[in-house]
């Protein structure tokens, strides 16, 4: 049986190929990998550059050039560019092995191997991004491992389809590479001399060698960090010239960034306006020396936010289209490590240029504030700095906390500006903590200054400075009371009368998250239908209500309170309290807009009769 079914059984067929659509290739680069099609001069300064590192590791003293000549030079009409470089030069065997072989690294090349590390490119990809604006590729390369080798010629098309002879030696002379694209129809504006300058000096502005479009040089070494200066204030002068001609705007500060040991070089620009901490900085990274992108987000801790970062390093991994950096341990390492050099650069501001750390405070203290949440250390520098708004104007926690003796804060601005001014007149130092990071950071400031008490305040508190007024006339006013009560009771609204400054208050609203959340929550029920209304009915807790402190002090309630009639006092009651939730710039509910109409009605139906009653 195993012979009748080994005989039957179909022979195995050979392994095939792929079959790859350069076309199709090419549009998947322009249109997904690749951002614009200016990357395709980054490619060939790339494969010039690395090149000439190859020839260099294996010929310490050779030339280091290289040379673009853009429009025409091919002498074919129509756009064309030349780039020529005196690198390390392909025999004819490298050609058919790696520039006829997509996806596969001139890298690989004996002689390349040796010198991996100072690579620029990592993939492969090289010419094939040349098609995104070529739709010829011509190259003319010479040897310089293997010098009696004839020059080869290796000439491709959009189409998938190229050639490869040897050319007399005279083609070619020297070592090195000449690459030739003439411009696809709707490209030739890539190719143009202008482009091809502003290309090349944006890409390789800090490359390692002497690179030229046509006589116009390209490179601009040192870089301006590395550079000498006279002073530090001529340095920051100087660095913030740099910032505006390259990034658009003049920094408040540069923060130097060097970290030797992860191979970075370079300067951090503090923003001169506050950016939303939810905005995602783009950094401009070059990789050894090669621009690689300007919109590097994961550069930096997410707290840095007040900073642009312009620097070259060589130990960080591009993703496949050389456009971003990759996420991985050493990039989060290097994260790490620039973000302790901005750290350092406040607590030094802190200690020695108070005047400059204040000016920087002034417009990004929120990015401080957050790095001063998980920092105690940080927090514990910037205590005398950081500002806050507190019932004793603007002031830092450490000047709040040397005033007051208990460190009361809202959690919210509402819950702020209900209390605040009544709390000043009582005495009472209250700290807004409804902005971003203020609550988090006055709940530790125990950690860092021990001893210090902090507790958040609620109605309860502040009604329990007001004082009490005097029992008897408090029962003289019993009916007045009742029916107050009796009208804001259906709004969820306790009546309290205490005697408190200002005289010029006549009512204030307090509640708290709690309260409000009851509010919520009764206000859902009433719009529920009968299943909904019986859950959120069984969600009722004994969560307090909000409370409508009358001040008996003042005129106006004093005049109310003798008032005869229990529906005219309802009506002044309403008033008071839509006049308090104004006060306190508290979003109105629709039975609170409803109560506000009812009692303005009220009060002109209330004027118009006693004046006919006069009449």
């Amino acid at each position: 049986m195993d012979s009748q079914t080994s005989q039957s059984s179909p022979a195995p067929e050979p392994p095939r190929t792929f079959q790859v659509d350069l076309r199709g290739l090419v549009d998947l680069l322009s249109h997904h990998l690749y951002s614009s099609p200016k990357v395709y001069l980054r490619e060939l300064l790339q494969n010039a550059v690395d090149a000439v590192t190859a020839r260099r590791a294996v010929e310490p003293g050779a030339p280091a050039r290289v040379r673009l000549y853009a429009n025409g030079a091919d002498g074919a009409g129509g756009a064309a560019l030349r780039v020529e470089d005196s690198g390390i030069g392909l025999t004819e065997s490298d050609v058919h092995e790696l520039l006829a072989t997509i996806g596969r690294s001139s890298k690989r090349a004996e002689g390349l191997q040796e010198a991996r590390s100072d690579f620029l490119g990592q993939f492969g990809i090289g010419l094939l991004a040349c098609f995104v604006v070529a739709e010829r590729i011509r190259v003319v390369s010479r040897s310089a491992r293997t010098p009696q080798a004839p020059p080869v010629e290796w000439t491709a098309r959009d189409d998938g389809s190229y050639t490869v002879r040897t050319l007399p030696d005279e083609a070619r002379p020297e070592p090195g590479t000449t690459v030739h694209l003439v411009a696809r129809a709707g490209a030739a504006e890539w190719l143009a001399p202008e482009r091809v300058l502003s290309l090349a000096r944006d890409f390789g502005s800090l490359l390692p060698y002497d690179v030229r479009v046509g006589e116009d040089e390209v490179t601009d070494l040192p870089a301006p960090w590395d550079r000498p200066y006279a002073s530090p204030a001529n340095r920051r002068v100087a660095l913030a010239r740099h910032c505006q001609g390259l990034l658009g705007f003049t920094p408040l500060d540069s923060i130097d960034l060097s970290v030797p040991v992860a191979g970075i070089r370079g300067v951090a620009y503090v923003l001169p306006s506050a950016v939303s901490p939810a905005q995602r900085a783009g950094h401009r990274v070059h990789l050894k020396g090669m621009l690689l992108t300007e919109r590097a987000e994961q550069l930096l801790p997410d707290w840095a936010f007040f900073v642009r970062c312009v620097l070259d390093t060589d130990s960080l991994r591009p993703t496949a289209s050389r456009e971003a950096l990759y996420e991985d341990e050493t990039l989060a390492a290097v994260r790490d490590a620039l973000g302790e050099r901005i750290r350092s650069w406040l607590t030094g501001l802190a200690a020695g240029d108070p005047e400059r750390l204040e000016a920087f405070l002034a417009v990004h203290h929120l990015g401080v504030k957050s790095l001063a949440r998980h920092d105690p250390e940080m927090l514990r520098t910037m205590l005398p700095w950081l500002p806050f708004e507190t019932t004793d104007g603007r002031l830092s926690l450490e000047e709040f906390a040397q005033r007051h003796r208990v460190v009361h804060f809202t959690r919210t601005v509402e819950e702020y500006r209900q209390v605040a001014p009544i709390a000043s007149a009582q005495g009472i130092g209250v700290i807004n903590g409804g902005y971003t990071y203020d609550s988090e950071l006055v709940e530790a400031l125990p950690s860092v200054r021990p001893g210090t008490v902090v507790a958040e305040l609620d109605a309860d508190t502040v009604t329990a400075h007001l004082d009490a007024v005097d029992p008897a006339e408090e029962l003289a006013l019993a009916g007045f009371l009742a029916a107050a009560r009796a009208t804001l009771d259906p709004l969820g609204c306790d009546v309290v009368l205490r005697a408190f400054h200002p005289l010029s208050v006549p009512a204030l609203h307090l509640d708290d998250r709690a309260a409000r959340h009851e509010q919520a929550r009764a206000q859902a029920e009433a719009q529920a239908d009968d299943l909904w209304a019986g859950i959120l009915g069984s969600l009722r807790g004994s969560a307090p209500r909000s409370r409508l402190v009358l001040n008996h002090l003042n005129p106006l309630v004093r005049r109310i309170s003798s008032l005869p009639e229990p529906e005219l006092i309802g009506t002044a009651t309403e008033s008071l309290y839509g006049q308090a939730l104004l006060m306190a710039q508290r979003p109105l509910r629709p039975a609170d807009s409803a109560l506000l109409n009812r009692a303005f009605i009220g009060l002109l139906e209330w004027a118009t009769h006693g004046e006919e009653g006069r009449g």
